[in-house]
């Protein structure tokens, strides 16, 4: 792939995008970038006036609607209630927390944001979509593991680390199967992915504890972490770029921590098909949400 930059990115008159936590960070930008290539852009975030203040620094056609994925209703709700067709989806909201913390319908904070609701977001506004859905996942993927008879934390002891690079792997876990079902569907619509390298707004915040450790983990990021604007671009490239579905794309330099983006690898967990399928059909169960075109030639048992 060609060193991608923002302007390899299109015109997108008469487009319309969706980004999930688009109020700061990754998302903001992405969001920004794609209203003023000419989309129209719904920034879906949990704090509307968050997401007001947001869309106050942007140019364009952007438009704010509450969604906060740690709540299937509010799900359901923003589904219902956006209009027309999608042209790109980004799910890019993600969280990290410290104490064991739990969404509205009892999933374990981490995996029900950043898998299980982009996991029922996608399902519901999958028939209107007409271009691409873009997951952003993390390094820290490659270090996660899925114990499908604890998925939820509720036996194990919870270690914040292990539950956010498990729900990281869900999501590559989950693009690849959304792939290989639309293919299976004969649609035009392509899943991709991509992820931000080190970026300065990578989920560094206090809520894991002002501790010492801390600190200094905090200031060795800030020495090899890139900006927002760079970590955006391969979102924006996985979005917008000429690639087939599947695709992953993450920073090329630095063990992918920064740089340009490129295609890049996934780790030997996140190839597994049969936990993808696996994860896939536990998903459906939890969220009570299905793929919505027609099944896939090849059936899972």
């Amino acid at each position: 792939m060609s060193r991608f930059s923002l302007a390899d990115i299109p015109d997108l008159t008469g487009r319309t995008a969706v980004v999930t936590g688009a109020n700061s960070g990754i998302g903001l930008v992405t969001a920004r970038v794609l209203a003023e290539r000419g989309a129209r852009v719904v920034l879906a975030v949990r704090d509307p006036r968050k997401g007001e203040a947001a869309a106050a620094t942007m140019t364009g056609s952007v438009r704010v609607r509450t969604l906060d994925l740690a709540d299937l209703s509010s799900v359901r709700a923003f589904t219902r209630e956006l209009p027309g067709p999608v042209d790109l989806l980004i799910n890019n909201a993600g969280l990290s927390l410290g104490p064991l913390s739990r969404t509205a319908d009892g999933f374990e904070l981490q995996l029900g944001t950043n898998h299980l609701g982009h996991f029922a977001l996608t399902n519901l506004l999958l028939p209107r979509v007409r271009g691409r859905v873009v997951t952003v996942a993390s390094l820290g993927h490659r270090i996660g593991s899925l114990d499908f008879s604890d998925l939820q934390w509720e036996r194990r002891p919870y270690k914040p680390n292990a539950a956010y690079t498990q729900s990281k792997l869900a999501n590559l876990l989950f693009a690849a199967e959304l792939q290989r079902r639309l293919a299976g569907a004969g649609s035009r619509v392509i899943s991709t992915a991509a992820h931000p390298g080190i970026s300065s707004t990578n989920l560094m915040r206090a809520e894991a504890g002002p501790s010492l450790g801390f600190r200094v983990e905090k200031f060795l990021v800030g020495l090899i972490a890139h900006s927002a604007e760079d970590g955006a671009l391969p979102t924006l490239c996985a979005a917008t770029a000429d690639l087939p579905g599947d695709s992953y794309v993450g920073p090329s330099r630095l063990w992918g921590m920064r740089g340009a983006p490129t295609l890049v690898g996934r780790a030997a967990r996140a190839r597994d098909l049969a936990a993808a399928r696996r994860l896939w059909q536990v998903s459906e169960e939890l969220t009570g949400t299905r793929f919505p075109l027609d099944e896939p030639a090849t059936t899972t048992s």
